[in-house]
């Protein structure tokens, strides 16, 4: 049987009551990784016997931290994710964290990792480096014994990670935004900013959910 990899998904109210979704995109990236994508339910209480059926964990992205679960107000320009999200998460976090389970981390998923690190985050990026950074290419280039080289990469975000707790930083926009983090230390355990299901440059891409699916059977 292929590695099993849990994809979080996103939260919204629909008709008042709160709905699942998630880009297929991931999914597809996981299954040409040869990896088996399932999908994981934000069931804040189960995430300990949710991340037990699991080999590795791909956290997605999404809208905006509650920052007030971190210590710090929610900027008035932020469009805050689902509670049941946010609380799933964190408590995923924690018991893959605890597990050794290989995690891929994509800009929500990524800003989360920081956070459970102690990190901080810049929750308005100012204009004009917020412009390069809104749904469109740039570079990124590696620092810190990041392993997949520099290149084009597609981002879609207005947040950033100000401080990366106690993870390393592993790469930087040409504007000096973390732009990956990560724990040396552990099996597989990378936050991206970017978005890797929608980069078309394969080594910093595709290549990410090669890694996730090798490191799940290491």
């Amino acid at each position: 049987m292929p590695p099993v990899v849990g994809i979080t998904t996103d939260v919204y109210d629909r008709d008042g009551a709160p709905t699942c979704r998630v880009a297929d995109a991931y999914a597809a990236c996981v299954d040409r990784a040869g990896g088996l994508p399932v999908l994981l339910p934000p069931r804040s209480g189960r995430a300990d016997e949710l991340a037990s059926m699991i080999d590795a964990a791909v956290l997605t992205g999404g809208d905006d931290p509650i920052m007030e679960d971190f210590g710090a107000p929610t900027h008035p320009a932020a469009t805050p994710v689902h509670p049941m999200r946010q609380a799933f998460e964190r408590a995923l976090l924690d018991a893959l964290h605890d597990r050794g389970t290989p995690v891929l981390g994509v800009c929500l998923g990524m800003q989360y990792m920081a956070l459970h690190a102690g990190g901080k985050l810049d929750q308005d990026l100012p204009e004009p480096e917020a412009r390069m950074h809104r749904d469109a290419t740039h570079e990124i280039r590696g620092e810190g014994g990041w392993p997949f080289g520099d290149g084009p990469v597609h981002s879609s975000h207005h947040q950033a990670i100000a401080d990366p707790g106690a993870l390393r930083v592993l790469a930087r926009s040409d504007d000096g935004l973390i732009e990956a983090v990560g724990d040396p230390g552990a099996r597989f355990w990378i936050g991206v900013q970017w978005h890797p299901e929608r980069t078309e440059y394969a080594p910093l891409g595709q290549a990410l959910f090669d890694a996730l699916i090798r490191a799940s059977t290491a």
